[in-house]
């Protein structure tokens, strides 16, 4: 049985890609195609997911194979694809039994197998989709994410090379007459719609600021400050970055003024691109949208209120995008200058309002119902104690850390929408670079508390999954994978880096549907192509390097208002009761790409570009 993904390319021979070394995707869409998809299977009954990404030569390796009978199997082979002979034998281990759609399964290891070439496995007569175990095959993919965020910009968007959302905005709840004008136009769109929220917007800010900090190696220069092809002497993640920092700056133009959100969820008027957007907010501005100020109480402009309770979330965000700016633009004296100074407002006014700020909903019940805050407030006080060396913010920062030692969702099985964000702590990271060797353990002690929550999970299955299938699961991923990886780099200690690398393969195609989440990633594999997107459903626009939402629970996904799939669903055979993905426009709950998973995943890309650098053997010339 072979099920195709709709609207692909006419397939041409793997083996041709794999000499051209492909991996990456284009603008226009791969025009390479697995001839093996991985729907491929053996009477319909058993599959082998891999990550399509590839695996490194010192790297750990494991794909898993699932069936859909009760059948075991005992022993699997590793075949070289160019020469059909058996260059690896391994045995199958531990039965995991039943998961999701699948009755059996379990995890391939294969990671004593260092040999660089193009392989697949096989297993009682099910083979895998052919892949690469190369140095490279996370080369250039941090970049490639870097596509979506600059296709996310507003004030000037230069993969339409135009410019949208220019008169914004009017001020809402703010100490100046309601409907007074702020200049406001920039940043990014937050996702498939147009709204645009500082948290995620700061939060995004700080993760391509801390890629290019920890990973600058692995980054290039092809585009300009303003997104256009280009090379000016800056890496294209700092560029991205600096998009966001400008916009954070006329978010917050005051020591004593802060905007937590611009536009809100009249924006959901139909699809149409940010340059063609004609919703008009009923206040007689015209196209300018209305910017929501950060009060630290309830609000709500129509039918429904968010439930805030205070600023120290979205000033926290702001205090640590600011201050590790002030860092990294330190051969620029002015402009760190003005980075540093706005760092320190912002952290007064987390000071002064502690509580959570969440979005503003209007029209409907949905909003970001964040309630955590110290966690930002931590990051933000490590930031500025990495920045100033007063020591009064080390104390600030560990306090807080104290008070959530582990982010909430970790070990739940649900939470409310974006209830703890982020969705892990940069914080206790930051602040134990900089910590004597007790408050170091016990910051490494909290990432390892949390790690266990979800590993005590992953461990029954064998996709090692323990992450809740709630909204944005994809994104949780990411951001335990990232934690995962600052656990590893402060402690030493490798015990959960087959985990850390379950989480990266899932995103890349080991997973029940055997998909990339990621539009375009790799180029010859099976990825996203019709996402919950205004460019590609009005106008087969790629949207290269987005990362999806990510699958639901059943039970969330039955209980969804106005989702209707609007073509047959390929991955029928992989729903279950317990878990569902569809890549369908009309299923806008697990296939629309998010701005701030995209910059997650920017960081944790990079990261594994780098430890595929330094795991490479250096030549001799």
């Amino acid at each position: 049985m072979v099920m195709f993904k709709k609207k692909r390319f006419l397939a041409l021979a793997f083996g041709m890609l794999v000499a051209l070394g492909g991996t990456l995707g284009v603008a226009a869409k791969a025009t390479f195609d697995n001839p093996l998809p991985q729907q491929v299977a053996q009477n319909g009954q058993a599959w082998i997911r891999i990550n399509q990404l590839g695996y490194t030569p010192a790297g750990i390796k494991v794909a898993v194979w699932a069936s859909k009978s009760s059948k075991r199997i005992r022993r699997f082979a590793l075949v070289d694809a160019a020469t059909g002979k058996v260059v690896f034998k391994g045995k199958a281990g531990k039965a995991f039994g039943a998961y999701g759609p699948f009755q059996a399964s379990y995890r391939l290891h294969f990671s004593a197998f260092t040999k660089p070439g193009s392989y697949f496995l096989k297993a009682d007569g099910v083979r895998s989709p052919v892949f690469r175990i190369a140095a490279d095959v996370y080369k250039g993919t941090a970049d490639f994410a870097l596509r979506y965020m600059r296709q996310q910009r507003s004030g000037f968007n230069p993969f339409l090379k135009d410019s949208c959302h220019t008169s914004d905005g009017y001020t809402m709840y703010g100490p100046m007459p309601d409907s007074t004008h702020i200049d406001v136009s920039g940043g990014w769109h937050d996702a498939s719609d147009y709204l645009q929220y500082a948290t995620t917007s700061a939060n995004a800010t700080y993760h391509l600021l801390a890629a290019y900090r920890d990973f600058p190696a692995v980054f290039s220069d092809a585009h300009l400050g303003n997104g256009l092809e280009g090379t000016n002497g800056v890496a294209d993640v700092l560029d991205e970055a600096k998009w966001g920092l400008d916009w954070l700056l006329k978010m917050h133009p005051r020591e004593d003024w802060l905007f937590n959100q611009l536009a809100d969820d009249r924006d959901h008027q139909g699809m149409r691109l940010p340059t063609l957007d004609d919703v008009n907010y009923g206040m007689g501005k015209g196209k300018a949208r209305p910017v929501y100020f950060a009060t630290g109480e309830p609000q709500g402009l129509g039918k429904y209120k968010n439930r805030a309770t205070g600023v120290a979330s979205i000033a926290g965000k702001f205090t640590s995008a600011f201050a590790l700016a002030a860092q990294v633009y330190n051969t620029d004296p002015a402009l760190a200058k003005l980075f540093g100074s706005k760092a320190v407002s912002a952290y007064k006014l987390g000071l002064q309002k502690p509580g959570g700020c969440q979005t503003a909903p209007n029209l409907a019940p949905y909003f970001y119902e964040e309630d955590s805050w110290v966690d930002d407030m931590e990051l933000g006080a490590a930031a500025l104690y990495q920045l100033t060396g007063n020591k009064a913010y080390f104390g600030q920062a560990y306090t807080y850390g104290q008070q959530e030692k582990v982010t909430p969702w970790m070990g739940a099985d649900t939470a409310r929408h974006y209830q703890w964000y982020p969705f892990h702590n940069f914080g206790h990271f930051e602040l134990a670079k900089k910590a004597d060797v007790q408050a170091k353990a016990d910051l490494i002690s909290f990432y390892q508390q949390g790690i266990d929550k979800i590993y005590n999970k992953a461990k029954t299955n064998a996709f090692y999954r323990g992450i809740p299938f709630i909204w944005c699961s994809n994104n949780l991923t990411t951001s335990f994978a990232i934690q995962c990886h600052l656990y590893g780099q402060l402690s030493g200690d490798a015990a959960y880096a087959e985990l850390e690398q379950a989480n990266l393969d899932w995103l890349f195609g080991c997973n029940p549907w055997g998909t990339s989440m990621v539009y375009g990633l790799p180029a010859h594999g099976d990825t996203p192509v019709d996402p919950h997107s205004a460019f590609t459903h009005l106008y087969k626009f790629p949207i290269d390097g987005g990362l999806v939402d990510g699958p639901v629970y059943g039970s969330i996904y039955n209980n969804l208002k106005g989702i209707t799939l609007y073509s047959p669903d390929e991955y029928a055979a992989f729903q279950s009761d317990l878990v569902v993905y569809h890549d369908d426009y009309g299923d806008y709950s697990t296939n629309e790409p998010t701005m701030d998973g995209t910059a997650s995943l920017v960081y944790l890309l990079a990261a594994k570009e780098q430890e595929a650098l330094k795991q490479a053997p250096v030549k001799k010339e």
